[in-house]
């Protein structure tokens, strides 16, 4: 019997990457799965990748209440609560302090902090006994990446969400954790970096500086949180989980 049997489960950002990988892994686990994301036509293919029997698209935003609200709406329609909320939707953009503007700031928190805060805030009405919310944090948090000030900053607002939050929703057995990967090898790389040769470019760094060598895969992230997800990890509260190839810890 899969880990995950007959619950119910929210992805944000589930088109495509660590969004998608986790996705199917939640399905795979026995899920049904609601993903949203911004663009309907990865929407879409995604769910034909989820299986169609397994998943339900909802267009939208997070930082945008009135699509947050749908996807809900869509999830309370279903009739059986919500199980798994993986807070996974960001942006993420290198821009050194003397170049930010308050439109790159305004987006960076409208989406990665504000549109956090409400995707869960909105969800709590749903949740099942001993559900389980992940947010999507990031190493960033941590490093002083130079041009990633705003982004980092933002995901350190949510690893802080974790540890608040999971100490205001215990009393309903809801558990709250984080999840902070490092370099992924998603789709949106070359969209942040800037292109397909700093894409290679990094690659050969993290190779020639990581002790496991390479970039991090989405399902390897996948996996963390369907176990987060899940009742194996049934004493694990308020805590980060680093997959970050020893970025951090090395």
């Amino acid at each position: 019997m899969e880990q995950l049997e007959g619950k119910t489960a929210v992805v944000t950002g589930g088109s495509t990457g660590i969004g998608l990988a986790t996705a199917v892994r939640l399905a795979a686990e026995g899920a049904y799965v609601f993903i949203t994301g911004r663009r309907k036509a990865e929407l879409d293919a995604a769910v034909e990748i989820i299986g169609t029997a397994k998943a339900t698209a909802v267009a939208g935003d997070i930082s945008n209440m009135a699509d947050l609200d749908r996807l809900y709406d869509a999830v309370r329609g279903r009739g059986q609560g919500l199980d798994v909320l993986f807070a996974n939707a960001a942006t993420a953009a290198f821009v050194p302090l003397e170049q930010i503007t308050e439109e790159h700031f305004d987006q960076t928190f409208g989406v990665n902090v504000r549109g956090t805060l409400f995707t869960v805030q909105k969800a709590l009405p749903l949740f099942n006994d001993r559900a389980s919310v992940i947010l999507n944090a990031s190493t960033a948090a941590e490093k002083g990446m130079e041009a990633f000030g705003t982004y980092a900053a933002s995901k350190a607002a949510v690893r802080s969400f974790a540890r608040t939050w999971a100490n205001e929703l215990k009393g309903r057995g809801i558990r709250v954790n984080s999840v902070s990967p490092g370099g992924i090898d998603t789709p949106g790389l070359a969209d942040t970096l800037g292109g397909e040769e700093a894409v290679a470019a990094v690659k050969g760094h993290v190779a020639a500086t990581l002790a496991i060598g390479r970039l991090g895969r989405p399902e390897e992230i996948a996996a963390v949180v369907a176990f987060l997800a899940s009742e194996q990890s049934s004493y694990v509260l308020g805590a980060n989980w680093y997959i970050d190839g020893g970025e951090n810890q090395i």
